[in-house]
């Protein structure tokens, strides 16, 4: 018996004369986190959906704990914990009141399930703050805590951090390392920071189609002695980052800017290579394509 949670062969899903998502193989095994990074439209949400039985599979094969997820084996369900699109909370009642309803739903919750879940991610038990009062990174926070109420083996979040401003996607992340030890956790998004310092394994797409599959130091090898630092007067710093496809740039105390460019050969005179990071990996893929 071989160690995947999670084992795709040919998977494929097409809509009318759309290919959403194209032949994709992908081995997911215990205990790591995977960031599941590309832009909108990507089929990201697409193979997330077939993983979870919510969208049909119109070719292919999706195995999870080892069971065939087509033939509907609902057993591997209770083992998952999903946010896929924002949960249907009441407004009207507090985020306590409202995960007790949803483990009671469920059936699967154990004993303090929803007090624990709450300090999880950081959010009081038993406040009187309801629901429509609470901020969107607090929604986010709940929605997390309602997809870990029953402990699950397998976490999968679609895009959990949409919106959210840079504290609150730091103590996202936090909430996510401290969680999955001994999980799996399947990140997807299209914000490379959100999986840059937590994810063990990249998975990377475009177009439907799996790009790159490994560890991040493993992937941006593949654009080594692509990716240079470029010192340039502050005055002309906007006007060169236009020009060029420009991952980052800082100002100096000297009136000076550094670029970080990815182009194939030194774009300046003073261009120094640098070791390329997935930031750089990404934008060599994606710039320049619009968002869908």
């Amino acid at each position: 018996m071989n160690d995947f949670v999670i084992e795709t062969k040919q998977l494929t899903k097409i809509y009318g004369e759309q290919t959403a998502v194209s032949k994709v193989n992908l081995h997911v095994k215990k205990g790591r986190i995977y960031g599941l990074l590309g832009r909108n439209g990507a089929g990201k949400t697409t193979i997330m959906k077939m993983i979870l039985g919510l969208a049909s599979i119109t070719s292919g094969k999706v195995d999870v704990f080892g069971k065939n997820v087509k033939g509907r084996e609902k057993r591997v369900y209770p083992r998952i914990g999903a946010i896929i699109e924002t949960p249907g909370f009441y407004p009207n009642l507090t985020g306590t009141e409202n995960l007790e309803i949803f483990a009671k739903l469920r059936g699967t919750a154990a004993p303090h399930a929803v007090k624990n879940a709450l300090e999880i991610v950081g959010l009081p038990y038993k406040d009187k703050k309801l629901f429509s009062k609470y901020s969107l990174g607090m929604k986010q926070r709940l929605g997390i805590a309602n997809a870990i109420l029953h402990d699950p083996e397998l976490l999968i979040l679609d895009e959990p951090t949409a919106g959210l401003d840079p504290k609150e996607r730091v103590r996202f992340r936090n909430i996510i390392s401290a969680f999955a030890q001994d999980r799996i956790v399947i990140l997807s998004t299209h914000i490379v920071s959100d999986v840059e310092f937590i994810a063990e394994e990249i998975i990377m797409m475009k177009s439907g189609e799996i790009i790159h599959f490994g560890k991040p130091q493993e992937i941006t090898s593949e654009i080594d002695g692509q990716v240079w630092e470029c010192t340039v007067p502050t005055a002309h710093a906007e006007k060169c980052a236009a020009a060029f496809n420009t991952s980052n740039l800082r100002n100096t105390d000297r009136g000076e800017t550094v670029l970080r460019i990815i182009a194939d050969h030194p774009p300046m005179e003073n261009a120094i290579p640098i070791r390329p990071n997935l930031e750089d990996l990404y934008l060599y893929y994606f710039k320049g394509d619009a968002e869908k």
